[in-house]
């Protein structure tokens, strides 16, 4: 694997035979963007290393100080929407099929599984992070799953990582695209660890010295015991919270019985706090589908088991490239950036029924799902 591969592997030799598989997305100009080619090179990789005996565990990392990764391709996305306006759409069904499958592969590998959240964590690199065994952050880190300003929705596995959060974080979190900080992410249970961005290399080397072992349940202790001894004396190191003290107003806020009174509390919130008036301010001008979406991934998606979530999410991403809020989404802020997008209706009162149901029914007959055998 060259340099100029967009995603760089190693194996660095550990102890008894052993090795560490380190993978790094290699696209710092695109802030590690996720593209298809990332993700069948990660694929296949993570499939060879999980077969392997001699790999012990497996680190993935972003190239760069300014993110880990920053989401998907969504231009290229873009593009094959503008060809393939109601669909079907070939590119955008292969690119959300293989990303679906490549997460749902981080969620259930089988070896200790490191994923280090340095810098900007969004969309489809959340989707990479938030299946890793072990979720690692770092004073920079900042994590956000925006969709609601482009008319997509919190995919890659946002019903199943948002429902798992205290108190309505979640649905507060998806409707207001609001970024979070380590701190933040350690309380909303995004991530299990906090270590010093200037201790990334030093983790590596304190994993090359670990004495591994063949069961997998112990060594997943060995990485939890080695990033402790990492994370120690590092509370100043630590962002103030931004969750956590605003909980009240969050749980305040969402504890309304319709989406309509949800979206008109927080929209009008009366708060001098810089991180309630953003989320406030970004829920007002995205796009209502969208906040009709995260709703119902909210209320009807808590008892889902990980594979349905996934099938489900998938549905959804397919039938809103079929749909115009998407496209017209990625116009106003990534193509044209004139930050003013048509949406098809304009509040979550206006958003038919029958508007929602269609992007939440299956693109396919449930035999010929392309996820039906995760």
């Amino acid at each position: 694997m060259t340099l100029l591969s967009p995603v760089i592997f190693e194996e660095q030799e550990a102890l008894d035979g052993y090795a560490i598989g380190v993978a790094t997305l290699n696209a710092e100009k695109s802030l590690n963007a996720l593209s298809l080619e990332m993700i069948d090179l990660l694929t296949a990789q993570l499939i060879e290393w999980s077969n392997d005996t001699h790999i012990a565990s497996v680190v993935l990392r972003g190239s760069g100080d300014k993110a880990f990764c920053a989401g998907g391709d969504i231009v290229k996305l873009y593009e094959s929407m503008i060809q393939n306006p109601k669909g079907p759409n070939p590119y955008a069904e292969n690119f959300f099929t293989k990303e679906y499958r490549l997460d749902y592969l981080i969620h259930t590998y089988p070896k200790p599984f490191i994923c280090i959240g340095h810098g900007i964590v969004m969309g489809g690199g959340l989707g990479l992070f938030a299946g890793a065994s072990h979720r690692v952050v770092t004073e920079s880190s900042r994590i956000a799953m925006p969709e609601i300003s482009i008319g997509l929705f919190p995919d890659v596995g946002g019903t199943w990582f948002l429902n798992k959060m205290p108190d309505n974080c979640g649905l507060y979190l998806g409707l207001t695209g609001a970024s979070v900080n380590a701190t933040d992410a350690l309380y909303l249970n995004l991530a299990t660890h906090f270590m010093a961005a200037d201790n990334r290399t030093s983790l590596l080397r304190q994993l090359r010295s670990v004495n591994w072992v063949e069961l997998s349940d112990e060594n997943h202790h060995l990485v939890d015991q080695t990033i402790n001894k990492l994370s120690e004396n590092t509370e100043s190191l630590r962002p103030p919270a931004q969750v956590h003290p605003h909980q009240s107003i969050i749980q305040d806020v969402t504890s309304h019985g319709s989406l309509s009174e949800i979206v008109t509390a927080i929209t009008s919130t009366k708060s001098d706090d810089k991180w309630i008036k953003r989320g406030a301010k970004t829920l007002k001008a995205g796009n209502p589908t969208t906040a009709k979406i995260i709703h119902h991934q909210i209320t009807h998606g808590k008892h889902l088991s990980l594979k349905e979530v996934f099938q489900q999410e998938l549905s959804i991403a397919i039938q809103c490239t079929r749909h115009n809020d998407f496209t017209e989404g990625v116009r106003a802020l990534l193509i044209d950036k004139d930050n003013t997008p048509n949406w098809q209706f304009n509040s979550v009162d206006d958003v038919p029924g029958a508007w929602l149901n269609e992007h939440i029914t299956s693109a396919w007959p449930e035999d010929q799902h392309p996820l039906k055998n995760l």
